[in-house]
């Protein structure tokens, strides 16, 4: 498996390639270029070294995020290129845990991490996050805890979830909310154990 759909815009002979990614257009705004550019070439050369060497992993492809500006990289394209690299990173970190410490490992490594999430998702509704002050804004409440409901459910008894759906999860904001920073990180586990057991 390659990188090659999420190209930069240097051709392999150094000359200019057309944009891998279309730009936005008048006031609406995009992905800075050239951070997206650096990230995705810094990405290809952590995937083509050996997976001891790389720099980057899935769960930093995960967690990019690229300064908005006016005339960047239409954001919806660049996001489904990056879940195409995450998804690859991961499916070579599976390989390459598996081989090294076998499929029960990894199988028991992935099972203790769902626990642990399942275990936070299942808490009493309204109490399952911290909560910032109430003159701060932090993730409406509600929806967290509608979203903790199904993603429990996904990992109890299987209900159906996909990754694709996780990973465009977002919550609108109220004052007193769930803290931020604590939501995105299981959000993030939850993604890492489905990849896991893809």
């Amino acid at each position: 498996m390659t990188l090659d759909d999420a190209s930069t815009s240097v051709g392999p002979d150094g000359g200019t390639a057309p944009a891998p990614f279309p730009s936005t257009t008048g006031r609406t705004k995009g992905y800075d270029k050239a951070a997206v550019d650096t990230f995705l070439e810094a990405a290809r050369t952590s995937f083509e070294a050996d997976p001891a060497d790389a720099e980057l992993d899935a769960a930093d492809v995960r967690r990019v995020a690229f300064p908005l500006v006016r005339h960047g990289y239409a954001i919806a394209a660049v996001d489904a290129a990056l879940s195409r690299i995450e998804d690859a990173f991961a499916g070579r970190e599976r390989s390459r845990a598996v081989s090294s410490r076998g499929a029960r490992a990894w199988v028991g490594r992935t099972r203790e991490t769902g626990q642990v999430i399942l275990d936070r998702l299942t808490r009493p509704p309204r109490h399952r996050f911290e909560r910032v002050g109430f003159l701060h804004y932090g993730y409406r409440v509600d929806e967290v805890d509608l979203i903790a409901d199904k993603l429990a459910r996904y990992l109890e008894s299987g209900d159906a979830v996909t990754v694709e759906q996780v990973r465009s999860i977002a919550f609108r904001m109220q004052r007193g909310g769930y803290r931020e920073v604590q939501v995105d990180a299981v959000l993030d586990a939850v993604v890492e154990v489905m990849l896991a057991v893809v």
